[in-house]
């Protein structure tokens, strides 16, 4: 079950490959996520030191917070992969150009993971030639709708 999707990786990146991660949440996160309290829009993945490192996702604290520990909306959030898979990973983002991009935060068996898409970035013209197929689709399923009528 999906919480939150990020459509703009879609639109700004080619997707080669995707991989399922965990992540070290603290217990006021999990409490916001399940409420609908976070933005992985404008978040992005690192490798640092052989792990990997989940920054920029907004996690809004709930009201209901515990005020003891301060809380740190953005903080960065380690990312829980095998190491086999964070060696792939790792030789693909150093070597071939690659990014890694956080696509959707969904349950998996009651836990919260984060899918992490291979990703190479789009050129402009790339862009505009997928509005365009959208745009065609759209156009045709319009089409096939007065059809049947």
């Amino acid at each position: 079950m999906s919480i939150t999707v990020n459509k703009k990786a879609i639109h700004e990146y080619f997707i080669e490959e995707k991989y399922e991660a965990g992540i070290a949440l603290q217990g006021w996160e999990v409490k916001a996520i399940r409420a609908g309290r976070m933005n992985i829009k404008e978040s992005y993945v690192i490798i640092k030191s052989g792990e990997i490192f989940l920054i920029g996702m907004h996690i809004t604290p709930l009201p209901t917070a515990s005020s003891h520990n301060p809380h740190d909306p953005t903080r960065t959030r380690k990312l829980l992969l095998h190491a086999n898979e964070i060696g792939k990973l790792i030789g693909k983002v150093e070597r071939a150009g690659y990014a890694l991009i956080p696509l959707d935060l969904h349950y998996s068996r009651g836990r919260i993971k984060l899918e992490v898409g291979l990703a190479k970035g789009k050129k402009q013209h790339d862009k505009r030639a997928d509005e365009q197929e959208k745009d065609h689709k759209r156009e045709a399923q319009r089409a096939m709708k007065e059809r049947q009528r």
